[in-house]
């Protein structure tokens, strides 16, 4: 018996992505029975899950598996599993809505999406799969009875504004898929998808893996190996993760990586392996080619999915991957863990510590085989990964000498590509101990940048850091190599001196230097109290007036801006205003200031060295309206 239809409405985005997943993304329409032979797949992994936990469930798992049933004269096909199921609740949360949140951030970048292939890599991180199903239906019947509940429901929807629920009795626990096929289109992509030839290629192709049996009734010359009428299976069910790595082809990695992971795109890297001894496992891991558009996202999981010798335990198991390496996707089977193991457990259990240790291991040495082997390939996947591989080298500790050799950034050294930290080091110049660096918001900013210019008339590389968390791992790491990381924008820099070390003559020529500025840099420092802590003579500027640093430890003003738009309340930094000896600005206000110190002129002067100077390096002014002031009198006086 059923009861009173209800008929709801689809949310305004939701119908339009609906729309873009039936007319425009996927080009192979092949792919709706991966999406839901993978649903039902996971139906009966939680089922097997739930009645081992809960003891008060009673179902019988005795023969678990997907059936796929075809009905010519009505021309239907049917996804049928005896999985958990679902109740009326979850029916409408799960497939009545496509997305709970950020619907309308992924409409927007499916619009931007350059190609067919980026669009569909966005639905496939999405998880919509669901409704590839009407690419080939004109109308979709879900029947389905949760584990542990009497009650039934159909959803019933022809993929346009709306959709039918209601609740019916004597359902059987699991779930069906019926599929109201459209007429077979050659032009439109759309194949004979009741012809079990087809159905048997796609299983094949897209899930041989899956863990369960995937049934088929043989129809009369539909070119199966049994008799018409015969139950055939039709996927092999053999974990790959369980077989030699010997015995497996790129074709199979790659397959089973796009199953569990609803990539378009091959793997980049491949990690197959196994643990043997007193903690045994097995872990096949997976870089993908191209990160994942909610990388960012706090909203988004990470993680591999776990399971018990073969029996599925969590997807997204946070345990075994860092947050770092958020983006590999795969399986571990361990099997000495028990099968009720919770999140909470797995976070404090010494095991899982020593496994998560070995993948990080495996990933972070594929990664430098990758390296090693095609630079430019590598470039390509630190491009996709950089910002939070570096991220690992303030969360792990333990790796920071693994994860330093794969910091890949720009350089002085060349325009076109980026520079390892060893190759630095390989091509510094005699008697240079320090790694020199200069974070800024884009290259074209720190390649300007004041700071800079001592380092290139000198001839020093240095390394031009743009990302955020530039600013705070190169505090944290002391050292490569025995080379100290050294910010030229911090601290004393002085390339004369290495570079005319033990030069009598440039050494007296500092102490005159030092003479003759020794009544202007106290009095600037006074001038200026509210801004800096000191005013120095520079030697790290060649064209420019003047610059400002910070002490060795002081934080940057980057870095404060970030504590500051996270809400936290930092206190005001003061730095050094450094100045060029041989610039004509500085010499002429040094002689302004020896010919009447108490000139108020000069102290207007001041404030323009000190803001031109915050301005060179991208810096805020403080008062911007009382600089133009300024700026413009003394403009207006020199003309």
């Amino acid at each position: 018996m059923a009861s009173s239809v209800e008929t709801l409405e689809f949310q305004a985005e939701t119908r339009q992505l609906l729309q873009l997943v039936i007319h425009s993304i996927y080009s192979n329409k092949d792919i709706f029975l991966r999406e839901l032979i993978s649903n039902a797949s996971d139906a009966l992994d939680k089922l097997r899950m739930e009645s081992l936990t809960a003891a008060e469930l009673e179902v019988d798992t005795s023969d678990l598996h997907i059936a796929l049933e075809v009905d010519q004269d009505a021309r239907t096909l049917t996804v049928r599993d005896n999985g958990i199921g679902m109740s009326r609740d979850d029916v409408v949360e799960l497939i009545g809505t496509i997305a709970k949140s950020g619907t309308a951030s992924l409409l927007q970048k499916i619009k931007e999406a350059e190609d067919d292939a980026a669009a569909q890599g966005l639905i496939g991180q999405f998880g919509v799969g669901f409704y590839s199903a009407f690419m080939v239906a004109d109308k979709v019947v879900l029947r389905t009875r949760r584990a542990g509940s009497e009650a039934g429901s159909q959803w019933e929807s022809d993929g346009e504004g709306s959709y039918r629920i209601q609740a019916v009795d004597d359902l059987p626990v699991g779930t069906s898929v019926t599929l109201h096929l459209k007429p077979a289109d050659s032009e439109d992509g759309l194949a004979d998808y009741l012809a079990g030839w087809k159905i048997r290629q796609i299983v094949k192709q897209y899930s041989d893996f899956i863990r369960w049996p995937i049934r088929m009734a043989a129809e009369p010359a539909d070119g199966g190996d049994v008799a018409a009428g015969e139950v055939e299976t039709l996927n092999s069910m053999k974990a790959l993760w369980a077989r030699p790595r010997s015995e497996v082809t790129e074709a199979e990695y790659s397959e089973f990586y796009k199953q569990i992971s609803h990539d378009w795109l091959d793997p980049a890297q491949t990690i197959h392996m196994r643990a043997e001894g007193t903690f045994e496992y097995e872990a096949l891991l997976f870089i993908p080619s191209q990160a994942p558009f909610d990388l960012f996202s706090r909203e988004s999981k990470r993680g591999v999915q776990l399971y018990v010798k073969r029996v599925f335990i969590m997807d997204d198991c946070e345990a075994l991957m860092p947050n770092y390496l958020r983006f590999v996707k795969g399986v571990v089977d361990a099997h000495d863990l028990s099968l009720n193991v919770s999140r909470e457990i797995l976070q404090h259990d010494r095991q899982i510590r020593n496994v998560r240790r070995r993948l990080v291991k495996k990933v972070l040495g594929a990664l430098k085989d990758v390296q090693g082997a095609d630079s430019e390939r590598y470039a390509q996947l630190w491009g996709q990964y950089g910002r939070v591989l570096k991220e690992g080298l303030l969360e792990d500790t333990d790796n920071v000498e693994a994860l330093l050799p794969l910091v890949s950034v720009d350089s002085t050294h060349d325009k076109e590509k980026t520079t390892t930290l060893r190759e630095y080091v390989e091509r510094m110049k005699d008697g240079q101990e320090a790694i020199y660096y200069l974070t800024g918001e884009t290259r074209a900013t720190v390649e300007n940048s004041p700071h800079m210019e001592a380092f290139a008339a000198n001839g020093y590389e240095v390394l031009i850091l743009t990302d955020p968390v530039d600013e705070v791992w190169t505090d944290q790491v002391p050292a490569f190599d025995g080379h100290r990381l050294q910010s030229i924008a911090k601290g004393q820099v002085d390339l004369g001196e290495q570079a005319a070390e033990g030069d009598e003559a440039a050494e007296a020529e500092k102490v005159k230097r030092d003479e003759a500025f020794a009544g202007l840099l106290p009095w600037l420092t006074t001038a200026l109290s509210d801004q800096v802590k000191q005013v120095r003579l520079s030697s790290r500027l060649t064209t420019s007036a003047a610059c400002i640093v910070g002490d060795a430890q002081d934080m940057t003003p980057t870095l404060e801006k970030m504590y500051r738009a996270m809400g936290q309340q930092m206190p005001q930094v003061k730095r050094i205003l450094e100045l060029n000896p041989t610039h004509p600005l500085i010499i002429a206000l040094r002689t302004a200031h020896e010919a009447n110190a108490d000139d108020p002129a000069l102290s207007e002067i001041a404030e323009l060295v000190y803001g031109s100077a915050l301005l060179a390096e991208g810096g805020d002014l403080p008062d911007p309206a009382r600089f133009t002031r300024l700026l413009t009198e003394r403009l207006t006086r020199a003309i």
